[in-house]
């Protein structure tokens, strides 16, 4: 948590996505000042349970939930202003104060109409499971510079040229998948001309801003969305997203330098899930993977689609330890373990009768591997009014013994249930 050498923090998921995050964030924003996103778009739900009431949060950061806390969109996130504003006014509706609160990197990338059509009708986005919000034309377009960003809103021309580029090549593409739909230039302009007045009142130099929050000695939370496993250079390519999720897009995507974050927490689940397809080494079988599904709920919280499980993979968290840098971990969803007989752990892979313990980067060498593990006692009765590590029985904590040493990182938290109360830390 923030204290005085402690004034920047990154928050990364360390497995597949999924991992909690939404909470984490929710839980420390308490204490924050600032609360930034700093890559990812609507494609990413962090749900946050206040009481009865469910929050799913697409893109604006769970720290909106407290009165008193900044929150940024950074240049790193590719916005969806409809979908934006959707939000800001369920939240409004809701009774949450978002005026004067949100800010809007001038420099992020805007997700357009063609970028959305062009996801929906390419074979390549259904083969590895996008969700068709427009997430990977968006950073396709911003890497081949003809993207559209927040500040070309305020420049007409300039922003013709752009939409005229940018639909030229998106119906190319659209022709190439022999799509009968089309992008509409003008169709394009008038959608974004309705949304000008609103994006234009956000929009701000958010690196400038929590550049000055942290030298005034701010708590600055930088959330990320995904997983460190679905990064588009460490996950398993080419099952992965388009941005950098793990810490290092941190800097990048907010704009401030690295040496100004002070540590980084990696959100972990007490098993392992991933949405869509790619390698899952620890996936059960059906049986198994339904009963876990149900008890932890495991849908996705803006598509509703179901999420594959798996026992807890310590060589992918350990990964993840090594590329994030992580300070310490968080560990969510305990709770969903505590009817079962038994619990496995994932210590390595036996690849060709070779038994690896690092993640490999060429994920062919994933196929027909063989998980090793190590099984535990289940504890078999109820986590869930945990507020102390010594309050949880002993059979979980030393499963999470276990996790520590093999991760070789400390467990800072540990979270027994959905509710903001219901974690330990």
């Amino acid at each position: 948590m923030f204290d005085t050498n402690t004034r920047t923090i990154v928050l990364v998921g360390a497995q597949w996505g999924d991992e909690g995050k939404g909470k984490l964030v929710d839980v420390m924003a308490e204490r924050a000042d600032w609360v930034v996103r700093y890559q990812g778009g609507a494609n990413a739900g962090h749900t946050v349970y206040i009481g009865d009431r469910k929050i799913v949060l697409r893109q604006i950061p769970s720290g909106i939930l407290h009165p008193g806390v900044r929150c940024a969109i950074g240049n790193g996130v590719v916005l969806d202003p409809e979908s934006l504003f959707e939000e800001i006014d369920a939240l409004i509706a809701d009774g949450v104060d978002v005026e004067g609160r949100l800010y809007v990197s001038d420099r992020a990338h805007i997700v357009m109409p063609y970028h959305k059509l062009v996801d929906k009708e390419s074979a390549a986005s259904k083969a590895i499971g996008t969700t068709g919000r427009g997430i990977g034309p968006c950073y396709e377009d911003k890497v081949a510079r003809r993207g559209v960003r927040v500040l070309d809103v305020k420049h007409p021309e300039r922003l013709r040229a752009l939409v005229e580029k940018g639909v030229e090549h998106a119906n190319g593409l659209l022709k190439r998948f022999r799509s009968t739909r089309t992008a509409d230039v003008e169709h394009t302009l008038a959608a974004l001309a309705a949304l000008a007045p609103r994006l234009e009142r956000l929009s701000d130099d958010v690196g400038l801003a929590v550049h000055r929050a942290q030298q005034s000695g701010a708590a600055v939370l930088l959330e990320g969305a995904q997983g460190s496993l679905l990064d588009v250079d460490h996950g398993t390519y080419p099952f992965v997203t388009s941005s950098s999720t793990t810490a290092g897009g941190a800097s990048i995507g907010v704009g401030i330098g690295p040496r100004t974050i002070d540590a980084t927490i990696g959100v972990v689940k007490a098993y392992t899930t991933r949405v869509g397809a790619g390698p899952l080494p620890t996936e059960f079988d059906e049986v198994m993977g339904e009963h876990i599904r149900a008890l932890g709920n495991e849908f996705g919280a803006v598509t509703g689609r179901p999420r594959r499980c798996g026992w807890f993979d310590a060589v992918v968290v350990r990964y993840a330890v090594r590329v994030n840098g992580l300070s310490s971990l968080a560990v969510t969803k305990l709770d969903v373990l505590d009817t079962l007989e038994r619990v496995g752990l994932c210590v390595g892979y036996r690849i060709n009768g070779e038994l690896v313990s690092e993640f490999p980067g060429d994920i062919a060498a994933l196929e027909g591997i063989e998980p090793v593990y190590e099984w535990f006692d289940g504890w078999q009765c109820s986590t869930a009014d945990a507020r102390s590590i010594e309050a949880l029985p002993a059979a979980a904590r030393a499963y999470l013994d276990r996790i520590e040493a093999l991760t070789e990182c400390p467990i800072r938290y540990v979270s027994v249930g959905t509710r903001r109360e219901q974690i330990i830390g």
